[in-house]
């Protein structure tokens, strides 16, 4: 399938290989992980925040994975990574059906960890910076859309799932499955980049005329990780996914927030499915204004967007309409992690050393992981309520803005330094 030989770019087919891989990994795996936190919870007799807090070892090993798994991309052949990958992500979850103690959810966060870190956080935004020189917004937006819409499947099944044949089955159903289609899906599409077999990034060469070398030259401006740390941007837009990950490490709590509002485990899984599809829609828009309005502009609507689902969910949650409209408002944010923050990044640092920096300030990603997704679960464990994390997040909107206008001032002096070339 070289691209000499289809009308259609082989980006494209790189794409829909990620769309497939990063779906399955996010969608159907790390999204459907907060199904589990109240059944088990309930089952075993472990404490929502002692449970929650798994996720923040695997944070603290992301933290520590990170600055390696950009440079493994470049060291080793993608396939082989990938499928060891899925193999640890996913094998922890067939790992956790056979626990009945909360240490081995801890134990087998670190696997968890290293594979999602790969596949969630460092492939996409990689790949496709290497393979589309140009449209890479769209590309990024149709890769969250469709990790939308596979959790839309995928979401209201485990949850069914779960009440009908119990949380032991599915976590091993949803493991299983998600190894046969991310091993599948890179054997089929994914392949290195070569000059032999005409495979060039989109938006290069002959496939928009003109000198390659030139075009490559073009696209590869920008400023190095070393100018880049000493900025005010740099710091601005390692604040922003820190706020922009804790802000969405809520939706892990948001099934057993809904289950406290009155309604069922069934119900709150449906609901996940609604945010899923609201994450398509989100994803979709999100992409459409990131080309019309501009990534700055972009990223404050959603944070304003952002502050209108907190203020439904405290105090117009009891009315399942209003949840299904906060959902999928607060979709806008966290659909922000795939789509603002790598166009953040490139925005504001060009794409000399893209892989280098995103993977630098993905670090905020992790970090916030490990302090949100617990100071959640043990505020409603000592409260009784989600309400303090929710007047907490709408802090963490309003200092997201400014975070962003300080990030582009920063930028411009870098431009007027000449740092940016």
């Amino acid at each position: 399938m070289e691209r000499k030989q289809s009308n259609i770019h082989y980006a494209w087919w790189i794409l829909v290989g990620l769309c497939i891989i990063i779906g399955v990994s996010k969608g159907a795996l790390n999204n459907s992980a907060s199904l589990f936190l109240t059944p088990v919870s309930n089952e075993l007799g472990i404490g929502m925040g002692n449970l929650s807090l798994y996720l923040s070892i695997s944070a603290i090993v992301t933290l520590v994975f990170l600055p390696f798994a950009g440079k493994l991309v470049a060291k080793y052949d993608i396939r082989m990574l990938i499928i060891i990958a899925i193999i640890l992500q996913a094998g922890s979850f067939v790992a956790f059906s056979f626990m009945n103690s909360v240490w081995g959810w801890y134990i087998f966060a670190l696997p968890l960890a290293v594979g999602g870190t790969f596949i969630t956080v460092i492939l996409g935004p990689v790949l496709i910076n290497q393979w589309f020189k140009k449209r890479s917004g769209l590309a990024l937006g149709i890769l969250a859309a469709t990790g939308g819409v596979i959790g839309a499947i995928v979401q209201p099944i485990v949850g069914k799932t779960i009440v009908s044949e119990g949380w032991r089955f599915s976590y091993v159903a949803v493991g299983v499955s998600a190894i046969i289609f991310v091993i599948i899906a890179t054997v089929v599409f994914i392949k290195k980049m070569s000059k032999e077999k005409g495979l060039y990034p989109y938006g290069t060469g002959d496939t928009e005329g003109g000198d390659q070398s030139a075009n490559n030259a073009a696209t590869d401006k920008g400023v190095t990780l070393a100018n880049a740390k000493k900025s005010s941007a740099f710091y601005a837009l390692l604040t922003f996914f820190f706020l922009i990950t804790a802000i969405a490490s809520f939706m892990m709590h948001i099934p057993t927030y809904i289950v406290t509002k009155g309604f069922s485990q069934e119900f709150a899984g449906s609901a996940m499915g609604v945010y899923m599809l609201g994450v398509v829609f989100a994803s979709l828009i999100i992409g459409v204004l990131n080309d019309k309005i501009g990534t700055k502009n972009t990223t404050i609507l959603s944070m304003i967007l952002g502050m209108a689902s907190i203020f439904i969910f405290l105090y117009a949650a009891s009315s399942s309409v209003m949840i299904f409209v906060a959902l999928i408002l607060f979709a806008f944010v966290t659909s922000g992690i795939g789509i603002i923050a790598p166009s953040l990044t490139s925005s504001l640092f060009g794409n000399k050393e893209y892989g280098q920096i995103y993977s630098t300030v993905s670090l905020g990603l992790a970090i916030a992981s490990i302090v949100a997704i617990p100071a959640y679960g043990y505020i409603f464990q000592f409260t009784g309520s989600y309400s303090g994390g929710l007047y907490t997040i709408l802090a963490m909107l309003a200092i997201n803005i400014v975070a962003v206008i300080i990030a582009y001032k920063g930028k411009e002096k870098l431009e007027k330094a000449g740092l940016w070339n």
